[in-house]
């Protein structure tokens, strides 16, 4: 590790680690003083009370905004995720088939959707389902923000969990296609039985971290008028003049939220790599082979 740091770039000398220890140490007294005048700022104008704080803490506030937002932004997120994981997988098996021409529209497809910014698709599907669906009578008008929060997070994130899968079949070695076919497998069978299920496995983080992606990309839904946690902590703040203090407990909501996935993603892993055989080095085509007609 120390040659390859070497060949990447010089060691510090001694006069290079104590420019870089001042540098630092400058770094970090500025920051200090911008806090402690924000904080003096903050305290001039009353936002620093104990007053504010328990307005943003106390049972009205959970009962009638927090817990409502969140029960909107978990749910509108747990059906995005399972939506986008549909789409992505049916969308990454069909960039990954045979014939040319489904490739290539399914790459269209996907790639139109990774392109267009969430919040775009969001905008322009409320005005869609608001405007055109609406008066129909499929949905009601008041839902369209809801709709369309959940349809943009699940095209948007969607197209990147089949990408996602393309690229994780595709950095697979060739030696496990060629395995399952020497145990008579097609090479639908091959991807469907032997190559996705690894590729899942594989990037698994990314898959976490995409449904974390999904938690906090559905915040932007209060900018169509989504009643979701921001927009909830908002309306709180809004009424009592200390939008501060409960953006501050909108926060750290969602902060723990995507640390109790990040935490559940690293077990789920482990899990998986403990199952999977131990160690990482590349099999032999006889032990794939033995694998395949065992999963078989």
């Amino acid at each position: 590790m120390k040659a390859q740091a070497s060949v990447l770039f010089d060691a510090p000398g001694p006069r290079a680690r104590r420019n870089i220890l001042i540098s630092n140490a400058i770094a970090l007294a500025v920051v200090l003083v911008v806090v402690v005048l924000v904080l003096m700022q903050l305290d001039r104008q009353g936002q620093l009370a104990p007053a504010q704080w328990t307005n943003a803490l106390n049972a009205n506030a959970w009962t009638n905004y927090y817990l409502p937002g969140l029960q909107f932004t978990l749910q509108s997120s747990g059906i995005a995720v399972v939506t986008a994981l549909v789409f992505g997988l049916v969308f990454g098996f069909l960039r990954l088939a045979p014939f040319a021409i489904i490739r290539g529209i399914s790459g269209v497809i996907v790639e139109f959707f990774r392109a267009v910014p969430v919040l775009v698709m969001m905008f322009f599907l409320y005005f869609f389902f608001s405007r055109v669906v609406a008066p129909t009578g499929f949905i009601a008008s008041a839902d369209a923000a809801y709709y369309g929060v959940i349809v943009g997070l699940t095209l948007y994130n969607g197209a990147v969990i089949a990408e996602l899968v393309r690229s994780g079949v595709k950095s697979l070695p060739k030696g496990q296609r060629e395995a399952a076919a020497a145990v008579g497998m097609t090479n639908n069978q091959s991807l469907r039985l032997v190559e996705v299920p690894q590729a899942l496995t594989a990037m698994l983080p990314s898959l976490l971290s995409q449904f974390v992606v999904i938690l906090k990309d559905s915040a932007l839904g209060y900018l169509i008028g989504f009643y979701e946690l921001l927009q909830y902590s908002r309306q709180l703040g809004s009424g009592y003049s200390n939008i501060l203090q409960t953006l501050v407990v909108a926060a750290l909501i969602f902060i723990v939220i995507n640390f109790i996935l990040t935490w559940l993603a690293t077990k789920l892993a482990g899990n998986l790599s403990s199952r999977t055989g131990g160690d990482t080095a590349p099999a032999t085509s006889t032990t794939m082979v033995s694998t395949i007609e065992v999963a078989k």
